[in-house]
């Protein structure tokens, strides 16, 4: 039987850091509280947004503890844990502490590029050893490997701890088998902001959020709104907030949430190599729809 089902708005997390390179502890907490008092239903650590690549192991560590305590076990906190070496995560998975640990986010292994009965098995060893669920995470757009509809239903039917994706291929047709055929209890979590709102409506079950970062509680209502049929209303915010999530994206990820949020006041706008901050014209028109949007 699957876990408890993964439902409404998480928010990936970004990680914030000095001028001079080190981890941002001060702003973190008050981004958590941040997307806490904005409604947000879980929290995402050392995702894709994270630059999680780019932390040490003792990093990721201190920046999971922070994120765990600032929430104060109020919401579910789901790790990042993948890779593109399936020993190397079984290994991290039985050496590490879960307590206060909700689940697992596991991307597709990526630059290998595995056929789809190499992701199948990949994903099998890391079920065999997860004491938490795991929520696969598809992006095809970094990772140049989509895991397909029927690799996806064959391990959540297989393994009763693989209980969710966050599904990022864009591909709508592939969405929608998966809803369509899945075990019951199993989440179809969208991990693109702006097609959430249509993912929903198809039936998907939440997100994975960037935007969220600056905008939880506009975006986690139009999450709920859509889980509880309120479809015209959600759509009211979709599009208020498109523009913001399209420009967000001009420059990659994270610079533009991060440009984003330094525009807000709530982190200071610095990246890690080989990341770059978004260039002035991107942060020059987030700022203006910022502003015009508050």
């Amino acid at each position: 039987m699957k876990s408890e089902m993964l439902k409404g708005a998480g928010v990936a997390l970004i990680t914030p850091f000095h001028n001079y390179g080190s981890i941002d502890f001060t702003s973190l907490g008050k981004l958590v509280r941040h997307v806490m008092q904005g409604g947000i239903d879980f929290l995402v650590a050392l995702g894709t947004t994270s630059e999680a690549p780019v932390l040490s192991r003792d990093e990721k560590t201190a920046v999971l503890n922070h994120i765990l305590e600032e929430s104060e076990k109020k919401l579910p906190v789901l790790v990042g844990i993948g890779g593109n070496n399936t020993q190397s995560i079984v290994d991290t998975i039985k050496s590490m502490d879960f307590e206060g640990i909700s689940g697992i986010l596991s991307v597709v292994p990526y630059y290998n590029k595995p056929n789809q009965k190499g992701i199948y098995y990949h994903f099998r060893s890391i079920a065999s050893v997860s004491p938490v669920p795991i929520i696969l995470y598809n992006v095809p757009g970094r990772t140049s490997s989509n895991i397909n509809a029927d690799t996806t239903l064959k391990l959540a039917n297989d393994f009763d701890n693989i209980s969710g994706i966050k599904e990022a291929s864009g591909n709508l047709g592939q969405v929608m088998e998966i809803i369509k055929n899945k075990p019951e209890g199993f989440s179809v979590l969208s991990g693109d902001d702006a097609l959430t709102f249509p993912m929903m409506a198809l039936g998907a079950e939440g997100v994975i959020s960037v935007v969220a970062n600056a905008f939880p509680s506009d975006f986690s209502r139009m999450v709920n709104l859509s889980l509880n049929g309120k479809y015209e209303e959600a759509r009211e915010i979709h599009y208020a907030l498109l523009e913001i999530i399209e420009v967000l994206f001009e420059d990659g990820n994270p610079a533009g949430i991060k440009a984003a949020l330094d525009a807000m006041g709530i982190i200071s706008n610095n990246l890690r190599l080989p990341l770059v901050k978004a260039n002035k014209a991107t942060y020059n028109k987030l700022a203006s729809l910022i502003k015009d949007y508050q």
